[in-house]
């Protein structure tokens, strides 16, 4: 069997090039024909780009979220053009059909999908790592960092995107370690995917950066070393190596080219996070989300003594350390990301919350995203959901309005029925959540919740006035922290 549906690399290529992935092969050949010369080209770019509503769509979303620091609106594919440079819009175009095409695969099995998804998050974070790296290069490098970055591992994408009896043949074995799956998968197939991937970098015309990095992968050039090292990153944050030195290698190895401490790295790693899951809502790949993970933390590497067990102490007792630790903050760091994971953790750790979740206030004040979430245990969840503030009043306007935490264990609560909209009682369920005002000074920035998911369970008062409190104590640092020059 294994014989019959063996094919050469070149039948490989062609088949995933012209059958498995047209839409692909089209709108890289039509991105070659423009030269990256934002003058003469942006007009042919943007009429070409016009004729597909769905792409040009793409691009006017992904650029206004790229262009946070405007307050002008991108309305037209001309001025993202402008605005960020016609190599980037053209690196979007690919990435937004790459995405759509790899996605719209048909009749995968489970696990194959799973991996494909996988491996997709990895290329888009990799992508991201990879500019991220090299801050003070040309755009036009960032570009092309980013593509080689995000398809150094394309044609292992590609094929687990074909619909083939060696996808699910080779899957079983996926549980092998990285390298010895590689080797088995081209025993299996005939071809190595490194192989793969240069063939349709070839076809696609998709640069000689990205030909060059898996063709000569020997050379030291920063840009080179960027590629490799974002991809090694997003591999091991998605899957931890057993040994915390090999994770603590890579981040060392990534300080040393962007010549920034670790600690100044790790915060950037976060935010480059944060940006790969808002780019792929841009790109209507929210399915990847679940993928893009924080950091893995010392728990997550198997080499890691077992943590001692402390004596427990009493919530009141937590409490009052949690404060006195969130009070130590304001003395020696002025990032409030800082100060909100802390409080969340704390507060759901302390509290025994099955979820403690921060919303931020959009900036039209129309909605609020929840944007960082931790469970019972501290640890943080891939949560995403937001509640709309201008159609009717709801519990979280009048959080706004009151400048006032709010208590609910029962929906049905003739108190609060007048604040149940649809987007609260989903969010709510059957359990009971309060709400706290986040803000600094006297403007609002976003909300706190806390939840128990038990309906048998209700918030004590005494954990409403722990939450309330930690909250307010949380307010009163992001306003000391605020004032500081």
């Amino acid at each position: 069997m294994r014989e019959k549906v063996k094919r050469t690399l070149a039948q490989w290529i062609d088949i995933l090039a012209k059958k498995e992935l047209p839409a692909i092969t089209s709108v890289a050949g039509m991105l070659d024909k423009f030269a990256n010369d934002d003058v003469s080209s942006i007009p042919q770019l943007s009429k070409a780009i016009l004729h597909d509503q769905a792409l040009s769509s793409c691009v006017l979303k992904v650029a206004n979220n790229c262009n946070r620091v405007s307050y002008r609106k991108v309305t037209t594919v001309s001025r993202a053009s402008i605005v960020l440079g016609i190599q980037a819009v053209k690196n979007i175009c690919l990435t937004s059909k790459i995405l759509d095409g790899l996605l719209q695969s048909k009749n995968l099995a489970p696990e194959v999908y799973n991996r494909l998804t996988l491996l997709m998050a990895n290329a888009f974070y990799a992508g991201l790592l990879a500019k991220m790296m090299v801050p003070d290069y040309s755009d036009q490098t960032k570009e092309e960092v980013y593509l080689a970055a995000m398809l150094y591992h394309i044609g292992e994408t590609s094929f687990w995107s074909s619909s083939n009896e060696m996808a699910e043949l080779l899957i079983k074995e996926a549980a092998l370690p990285a390298g010895e799956f590689q080797q088995y998968c081209a025993l299996v197939t005939g071809i190595q995917f490194k192989e793969l991937s240069i063939g349709l970098a070839k076809t696609w015309h998709l640069g000689e950066l990205l030909i060059k990095s898996l063709d000569q992968p020997e050379s030291r050039t920063v840009e080179m070393q960027t590629i490799s090292l974002a991809n090694q990153l997003s591999a091991a944050i998605a899957s931890p190596p057993d040994k915390k030195s090999d994770f603590d290698q890579i981040l060392n190895n990534i300080s040393k080219i962007m010549k920034v401490d670790v600690k100044h790295l790790k915060k950037r790693i976060e935010e480059t996070r944060s940006l790969a899951i808002d780019l792929l809502s841009s790109y209507g790949a929210t399915v990847l989300e679940k993928h893009i993970k924080l950091p893995p933390q010392d728990s997550d590497f198997s080499d890691q003594p077992e943590k001692l067990v402390l004596p427990p102490v009493t919530p009141e007792k937590a409490l009052l350390s949690a404060l006195k630790t969130l009070t130590m903050l304001t003395r020696k760091s002025t990032n409030i990301n800082e100060f909100l994971v802390f409080s969340l953790q704390q507060t759901a750790v302390i509290n025994g919350f099955d979820r403690c979740a921060f919303w931020m206030l959009s900036s039209n004040k129309s909605k609020v995203e929840a944007r960082a979430t931790y469970d019972r245990n501290g640890l943080a969840e891939t949560f995403h959901s937001s509640i709309t503030l201008n159609e009717s009043m709801n519990l979280v306007r009048y959080v706004l309005d009151t400048d006032d935490a709010v208590l609910v264990n029962d929906i049905c609560d003739l108190k609060w029925r007048n604040y149940i909209t649809r987007e609260i009682e989903k969010l709510l369920g059957k359990g009971a959540i309060c709400f706290a005002p986040v803000k600094i000074e006297d403007k609002m920035i976003g909300v706190v919740s806390a939840q128990l998911f038990d309906k048998s369970k209700k918030i004590s008062e005494d954990n409403f006035s722990q939450f309330s409190f930690m909250i307010d104590h949380l307010n009163m640092c992001l306003s000391l922290i605020s004032r500081r020059p």
